[in-house]
This record gives C-alpha cells, sequence and structure tokens, in this order.
C-alpha cells in the first residue's frame, strides 16, 4: 500500500510501502534471527528487500567537517560497489552516509529508535521518504507510532550493526551511541573499522580507542578496497575490469567462471587455505613469495576474491580465510 506523507497528530505518516516481518517470513533478515536478543517483528518502510548485509556507517551526531566527509567518501565507495548502506538517520555521519548513497542510485536502509510514523529527528522525515521511495527500507522494531524514546537508540544499534557484516565508525566520542554499535557490532561477531582522528579531539576519543583495542584502520580508499575484498568480496572497480576479459573487453559469464575455476585449482593461496585456516598477515607472506614482480597486496586481494566465488574458502568470522565448512 503506499500513502503519502502528511501530518498526523505529533508524528508524520511517511510515504512508502508498509510491510510488518515477523521471524518465520522469508523475507525477515536471517543476520537479525541470530543476533542477541533478535527482534520480534519489524516494521518496514520501503521494499523488504533492501534488508540486506552491507556496510554500517555510523559517526557523531554533532559531527565535524571532517566526519562528515568522511562518512560521504565511504559510503559513496561502499554504494559503488552495490554493498547497502546501513545507518540510524541521526543528523551528522548517518544522515551523510544514507545521502551519499541515495547519490549514487543505491539502496540505503535507516534503523530507528522510535516508530517509523515518528521520525527523529523530525527534519529528516524528508530523507526517510526518499529512502523508502527509492528502493531502500526505513525500519523499526516498534509500532508504526511509538514514541522515540531514549533508551531505545542504543538497543536500536545492535538491529544495525546485526544487519552489517561490517561497521565503520567515522567519529565517536567517549561514551557515545556510536561507540555503542561497536560493542553491538562485536556482540554480533561482525568487524569493525574505524576512520582516525584527531587525538585532540573530543569526538575522535572514541574512534581512536577502538583501533588500540585491535579495529581495522580506514586511512585512505585503498585500504577501504582492501577491507571490502575481504569482507565482501568485491574487486576494485579498475581490478573487475582488468579481470572481465582479454584486452579490455569483458568475457562472457561463463568463461570468466570456467577461468576463475581453473585459477583456484592451481593457485598457492588456494592450497595453502584448503589445508589449514590462515590470517592476513600469513597470507600476505605467502603472496611475497609468490606475486613476482606484482604488487603483493593487489595480487593477493585477486585471489581472494576469485577463490571466495568459486567456491574454494570462505572468510571466517574470526577474520581468517580457510576451507569452506
Amino acid at each position: 500500500m503506499m500513502t503519502s506523507g502528511r501530518q498526523e497528530g505529533q508524528g508524520v505518516r511517511l510515504a512508502g510501502m508498509r510491510t510488518v516481518l515477523l521471524p518465520d517470513d522469508p523475507r525477515f533478515p536471517a543476520a537479525l534471527r541470530v543476533i542477541p536478543r533478535p527482534p520480534k517483528r519489524l516494521y518496514v518502510l520501503g521494499d523488504p528487500e533492501a534488508l540486506t548485509e552491507g556496510l554500517a556507517v555510523v559517526g557523531a551526531r554533532k559531527a565535524t567537517p571532517y566526519g562528515i566527509g568522511a562518512a560521504k567518501r565511504f559510503a559513496r565507495l561502499a554504494a559503488q560497489r552495490g554493498i547497502a548502506v546501513i545507518s540510524g538517520g541521526a543528523r551528522g555521519c548517518d544522515a551523510a552516509a544514507h545521502e551519499a548513497a541515495l547519490s549514487e542510485g543505491a539502496p540505503t536502509v535507516a534503523f530507528l529508535g522510535g516508530g517509523c510514523d515518528v521520525p527523529y529527528p523530525r527534519e529528516h522525515a524528508g530523507l526517510f521518504e526518499r529512502i523508502s521511495l527509492s528502493g531502500g527500507a526505513v525500519v523499526s522494531e516498534h509500532a508504526w507510532d511509538a514514541p522515540a524514546l531514549p533508551q531505545q537508540f542504543r538497543t536500536r544499534n545492535r538491529l544495525i550493526a546485526g544487519l552489517a557484516r561490517a561497521t565503520l565508525i567515522v567519529e565517536a566520542g567517549l561514551p557515545s551511541g556510536t561507540f555503542s554499535t561497536a560493542d553491538e557490532a562485536l556482540a554480533a561477531g561482525r568487524d569493525v573499522l574505524v576512520v582516525p582522528g584527531a587525538i585532540n579531539s573530543a569526538s575522535s576519543k572514541g574512534a581512536n580507542r577502538l583501533l588500540v583495542q585491535g579495529a581495522f584502520p580506514v586511512v585512505d580508499d585503498e585500504s577501504f578496497s582492501d577491507v571490502l575484498f575481504s569482507v565482501f568480496g568485491c574487486l576494485k572497480m579498475q581490478d573487475a575490469d582488468e579481470l572481465g576479459g582479454e584486452g579490455g573487453q569483458a568475457g562472457s559469464a561463463g568463461s570468466r567462471g570456467a577461468r576463475g575455476a581453473s585459477r583456484a585449482a592451481t593457485d598457492p593461496i588456494t592450497a595453502a587455505l584448503q589445508a589449514e585456516p590462515l590470517g592476513m598477515e600469513q597470507l600476505y607472506e605467502l603472496a611475497s613469495e609468490h606475486c613476482g614482480k606484482r604488487d603483493a597486496r593487489a595480487w593477493l586481494m585477486e585471489r581472494l576474491a576469485v577463490g571466495e566465488q568459486a567456491g574454494s574458502f570462505a572468510r571466517y568470522p574470526d577474520g581468517r580465510w580457510g576451507p569452506r565448512a
């Protein structure tokens, strides 16, 4: 059912298709069935099919220009690779991430602390409607007209982290809701990525603390592309073009699959991973021995992506790669 936006009391009835998903519904995200305290139902404004595992991009509400720029930059790079961008619709970094995904024509998912018809912050009602009408989804575990209570935002964070294969922290103070999203990601066995901030910036104290605790540092486009290879199995755009075919011409899907399977059968990375699980440090050492004059990182990431797509091995929740179960 499609509806038009209009004021209703203290709420705002937003435009978009409305769906209530129960856990036994095949459209209910499998990732959210297995997180701590799984939701009993999801109220979805927009397309339920948008609820796929993606990248969470979250950060400070009172974000600095640096934080806003980083959220837009990395959300856009993820969206360009077909990865759904997930966030909480808040002011600052969250809104910047949603806007970046929309600008690329990619689906984005916003989890709210209250009901979808009581959008918070209220000035983002237009943003939420654009998300719902452009193939994305605005989602809550609370009824359509439920008020947004303070304690519900932290419990909402487990849904953001649970649907995401990885969570990118752009800016986070201490304490902060953003920092709690990182805790929820770790509790759900997901990867945590962090954009470092200035050591004298209050809005980056939490982010920098996560780096000390072992989060993956995203320091530039290259390091971000590396982790997308690792977590989502997607190649850099230029690498994907090079693998597409001979002489710059894209081959057929069948021929690409055959080449990938053939390469996986004889590749030293595949052989090592079929024998035992290995971490990235061990894999880089192995790549350095076999890559010849090529860049070891690019050589390794290409083989990880091709081998995973061929089903030769898989990435484990602890970050290692090894035999597919």
